[in-house]
């Protein structure tokens, strides 16, 4: 597992830039936190590392958003679908399986129906106003 501290929102888009550059076609990311864990946020470095220019915002009402970079990026938020069959209703077996990078936030409701290979990322806030990001499943070499 990896364990990084970050302090404000710039560094923690920094650490999601980071993060970008390593992601290879087809990596899935679940993204775990409690509202304002700062999911969207991380997520806004990702997509500046996959030559994204458009503004990152949580797709809460619309469920999926697809932005177009180097790949495409299919973000995703969960957090009103009962669960694993709802998940699966949306068609997202074509995002998940297909050529971009996908991040799920609230992926805690349909983690049976993410793949093996699903890297994990949790943030924790923390009283201070810093974010713990731990990431397992990590296999795309080191984030420095």
């Amino acid at each position: 597992m990896l364990k990084f501290i970050t302090k404000n929102p710039e560094e923690t888009i920094s650490l999601g830039y980071k993060i970008g550059q390593k992601l290879k076609k087809g990596d899935v990311i679940a993204m775990q936190g409690t509202l304002a864990a700062g999911k969207t946020t991380i997520t806004k470095g990702i997509a500046k590392a996959l030559n994204i220019d458009d503004t990152i915002t949580s797709p809460t009402f619309c469920l999926i958003s697809e932005y177009s970079g180097k790949m495409p990026l299919y973000h995703m938020d969960v957090y009103r679908l009962e669960g694993g069959d709802d998940f699966v209703n949306l068609g997202t077996d074509d995002m998940i399986y297909g050529d971009g990078v996908s991040i799920i936030e609230w992926s805690e409701k349909i983690m049976d129906e993410l793949p093996e290979k699903t890297i994990i990322l949790k943030i924790t806030p923390n009283d201070d106003g810093s974010r713990l990001i731990e990431i397992s499943n990590w296999k795309n070499g080191e984030i420095e």
